[in-house]
């Protein structure tokens, strides 16, 4: 799969000096939960609706089992660096994300925890976050596989921060999935569906 990315690693934006609009995100959790898979699931809807993207992956010694995450980056300007030091939005599928992502968010930024694998509050959040919870392995194990967790989960982000459309993010899956067939694209709709409908609904 290529991407027309725009790069520029001589300048990084600082907090107060971005654009018009910027977003930078980081999913993380265990290796094999498909949090690398939905970072480039939204790069891919967001590049479909004209705007800047990168999307950074980082592995931990092992892929599946071990800790995994990647740093999405969103503007309608040219970015400066695919790294993300303090994320406006993150998702968390377990404690040890929650644990080292969540300290690092900017304020008023928006936060996913699936407490179907997080058992506890960290005692204080970013000042003005939005903390959305939801069991989002439970969820996605009522539709069938607790595999598509990480859709319910980046549902929810799309629901409570409207980074951009559900449709572009549902129609970029046949793309993002080549080969995985469609009862596969069929069932992440479905989970994307259900965490979005979620995060409206306790909005």
């Amino acid at each position: 799969m290529t991407w027309d990315i725009k790069f520029d690693f001589e300048t990084k934006f600082k907090e107060g000096e971005i654009g018009k609009m910027m977003h930078e995100a980081i999913f993380a959790g265990f290796g094999g939960q498909g949090v690398l898979l939905i970072g480039q699931l939204l790069s891919y809807a967001a590049m479909k609706e004209g705007k800047n993207v990168t999307w950074m992956p980082s592995y931990g010694p092992e892929i599946r089992g071990g800790t995994a995450n990647c740093s999405v980056v969103i503007s309608d300007e040219e970015i400066a660096s695919p790294i993300v030091d303090n994320p406006n939005l993150v998702i968390s599928m377990n404690l040890p994300s929650l644990e080292k992502f969540v300290p690092r968010m900017r304020k008023g930024g928006t936060l996913i925890i699936n407490t179907s694998l997080v058992d506890k509050d960290l005692k204080k959040y970013p000042e003005g976050a939005d903390v959305f919870k939801i069991a989002a392995t439970d969820k996605a194990t009522e539709l069938g596989n607790k595999m598509a967790a990480n859709m319910v989960a980046l549902g929810a982000l799309i629901g409570r921060n409207e980074i951009i459309n559900l449709k572009t993010l549902k129609d970029s899956l046949k793309d993002v999935l080549k080969g995985k067939g469609e009862a596969i694209i069929k069932l992440d709709k479905k989970a994307l569906q259900l965490g979005y409908d979620l995060a409206k609904e306790k909005a």
